[in-house]
């Protein structure tokens, strides 16, 4: 299994996103990227967030984790979700780092109708509510897009 830290960043009433298109579907990510070797979860994100992004962050405490399980291609990724801040730079996709179309501040009323990757529109809107699901919420429900 693999593991992906993602960052949670807010500004106003949206939350930082990637669009990419798979197969004319359009998937909104939120910002992360895998551990290279000896680095630590904030460690990989803070650099994915510099590479992609060109921005500075501090990383603060975990809001939840779930596992993305897809039986199509025998693939399972644990992600984990930090709430994130920017500490310099405006974001912007540094397009030889990352694959996304571009930057799209997400609104909070659309979490809930949005593929997002991970899967995870209600729970974040849950803990922008104030009302936090637990720590792990088990399987997460993301649809298998080619």
């Amino acid at each position: 299994m693999k593991v992906r830290p993602s960052a949670m960043i807010l500004n106003g009433e949206s939350v930082l996103t990637l669009r990419y298109n798979y197969g004319n579907v359009n998937v909104y990510a939120l910002p992360g990227g895998n551990p290279d070797p000896g680095e630590n979860l904030t460690e990989a994100l803070m650099r994915e967030l510099t590479e992609e992004l060109e921005i500075e962050t501090k990383i603060g405490p975990m809001v939840f984790c779930g596992e993305v399980i897809w039986d199509e291609i025998k693939k399972e990724t644990l992600h984990i979700i930090f709430a994130t801040e920017i500490t310099s730079g405006i974001p912007k996709v540094n397009a030889a780092e990352t694959t996304a179309l571009e930057l799209v501040w997400l609104p909070f009323s659309e979490l809930s109708h949005t593929i997002l990757y991970p899967n995870v529109g209600k729970y974040l809107l849950s803990y922008i509510q104030g009302k936090p699901e637990p720590a792990h919420v088990g399987v997460i429900d993301q649809p298998y897009i080619q």
